[in-house]
């Protein structure tokens, strides 16, 4: 609701701090609630359904808000994307084969928060933020599996550190207004492109099992 407020008023940089906020207490609720025994303590709260419900506030229907009303995307495209983000989300979320067996996604997991931060930070032209959002809305239907940070365990000690780097990067750029120096727009770019496309590769190469040795 803090983001939302923000975003309403037009305070790009508060509501992506607030979102940014929500993103971390994200990371940490599914931890907590397996460490603390929720569904035994609390069998009668569906703790899934309300990730969920909070998941699509706070990554798509705010971010989608955000970049319709921020002008960076004018006329029938800003249309467009705001009603292919929400549509394409509202179904990714209600698939039941949206994880895979190694906790990753199948598809791209509609966290459109991340990349619409990035693109208020680097501002790139207005075609390719359409084209951007078209590509991702496919590939949340796409045969392609996109890493959790968290409970992939594969390459996981790269990939939780990259996160929280994207993280401190993020917050950097919404606490700065956007206005933050060269460098930091490198490490956002860089972050990102790791947690996108982390999973595809992890795809195309095979993870090699105990005791497997490698062919000459």
């Amino acid at each position: 609701m803090l983001a939302m407020l923000a975003a309403a008023d037009s305070k790009w940089d508060l509501m992506f701090l607030w979102l940014v906020v929500a993103l971390v207490v994200d990371g940490i609720d599914g931890p907590l609630a397996r460490k603390y025994h929720v569904k035994t303590y609390a069998p009668q709260y569906d703790g899934v359904l309300l990730d969920l419900i909070i998941d699509y506030i706070t990554y798509v229907f705010i971010p989608a808000f955000a970049l319709f009303k921020s002008g960076l995307m004018d006329g029938w495209t800003g249309w467009a994307a705001i009603i292919v983000i929400t549509f394409t989300s509202a179904i990714y979320y209600v698939d039941t084969r949206m994880k895979t067996k190694d906790n990753s996604f199948a598809g791209y997991p509609g966290v459109w928060n991340m990349p619409v931060l990035v693109i208020f930070a680097l501002e790139p032209g207005h075609w390719v933020i359409f084209a951007l959002v078209s590509v991702l809305a496919a590939a949340m239907f796409l045969p392609l599996k996109f890493i959790h940070p968290v409970r992939t365990v594969r390459w996981r000690k790269v990939s939780l550190p990259v996160a929280l780097v994207w993280t401190v990067f993020a917050g950097w750029a919404a606490w700065t207004n956007f206005d933050f120096p060269g460098i930091a727009h490198a490490g956002l770019a860089l972050t990102s492109l790791y947690l996108l496309f982390a999973g595809i590769i992890q795809q195309i190469i095979p993870e090699r099992r105990a005791g497997e040795t490698a062919r000459v």
